[in-house]
């Protein structure tokens, strides 16, 4: 186990180098000169002096090769060194630091309502295939599953300003315990929850199939003592396979459910990144980004051989 574990992180830091290069290549070449943007979007009453925007750059060390740049900013990014903000002058790691928190928050709660709504909803269908109930859960999970974040995030907020006086709309963060998070985390949840759900009750019909399952039955064994003893543990399995797909889904619906619920996480940073071209910021949290969604899979292929312990001798059969 210790050297599948060691194997896969040999593979996965490599991978992590590299996305941090492709990332930095994109900034360096795709965004255009930071400063000129900032200065061409800034008001009528700041001069565009070509001389203070040299200047700018020279001490941003915007002006260097590409490869003196990334070696240094790699070496920054290791020590915990982020660079400062082009717009604020702040430092972007302070910057991150206070909006990560909310973020982790909401994407913790959004995981965990997935799994406790999912997991059960998807085993009642697969167990009851091709019955009503099944037809109205997969329905309502396909439903859901065509509802991305950017669309169902504004259409709420407007169904509420329409019903409810606009004191009573939920708007802001006042943390985890607030009532206001209810909303935001229901949005954020909805693709999660209808791919769980897909894939427990895929894993169900599967697993139905098994020759212990069948033996559990024929010697009496009730039938929910079947279903959390003989299928709930390699169904489970799959369903954590789809952790990194659940995980980019939830970096990329926190942008527009922030955004639009008022909560000062990741997402609605980067938006304000993005507007602004500040270039610092908006590299770092796409490298964030991009790392979380490379340790949640480093994650799943750690957790896979605990599930299932065939995947490791499988591994090394190959």
């Amino acid at each position: 186990m210790l050297r599948y574990i060691l194997i896969r992180l040999a593979i996965w830091i490599p991978s992590v180098l590299l996305i941090v290069l492709g990332v930095y290549a994109l900034a360096f070449y795709g965004t255009g000169d930071p400063i000129k943007l900032i200065f061409l979007r800034a008001p009528g009453d700041v001069a565009y002096d070509p001389v203070r925007i040299e200047a700018i750059r020279e001490s941003a060390g915007l002006n260097r090769p590409f490869i003196v740049q990334f070696g240094n900013y790699l070496w920054n990014v290791l020590h915990g060194d982020f660079g400062n903000s082009l717009l604020s002058g702040r430092s972007v790691w302070s910057m991150i630091s206070a909006a990560a928190p909310v973020s982790f928050q909401l994407g913790v709660l959004a995981i965990l309502l997935a799994a406790v709504t999912a997991i059960p909803l998807g085993m009642i269908a697969g167990l009851k295939q091709n019955t009503r109930l099944d037809y109205a859960i997969l329905g309502s999970a396909l439903f859901f599953w065509s509802i991305p974040a950017y669309v169902a995030g504004p259409v709420l907020m407007v169904l509420l300003l329409v019903v409810l006086p606009s004191s009573s709309v939920p708007y802001g963060w006042g943390g985890v315990f607030d009532l206001r998070i209810i909303l935001p985390l229901i949005v954020l949840s909805f693709q999660p929850i209808a791919l769980t759900v897909r894939q427990t009750r895929a894993a169900v019909i599967e697993v139905l199939s098994e020759d212990f399952v069948r033996t559990a039955r024929a010697k009496g064994v009730p039938e929910i003592m079947v279903a959390l003893r003989h299928i709930l543990r390699p169904v489970l399995t799959p369903i954590v396979t789809q952790l990194g797909l659940i995980m980019i889904m939830l970096v990329n619906g926190a942008i527009f459910v922030e955004l639009v619920f008022g909560l000062p996480g990741l997402g609605r940073l980067t938006v304000s990144a993005l507007l602004n071209s500040d270039y610092p910021l908006i590299l770092a949290i796409t490298i964030i980004g991009s790392f979380l969604v490379m340790a949640s899979n480093l994650l799943v292929d750690v957790l896979y051989p605990l599930l299932d312990p065939r995947a490791t001798h499988m591994r090394r059969a190959q």
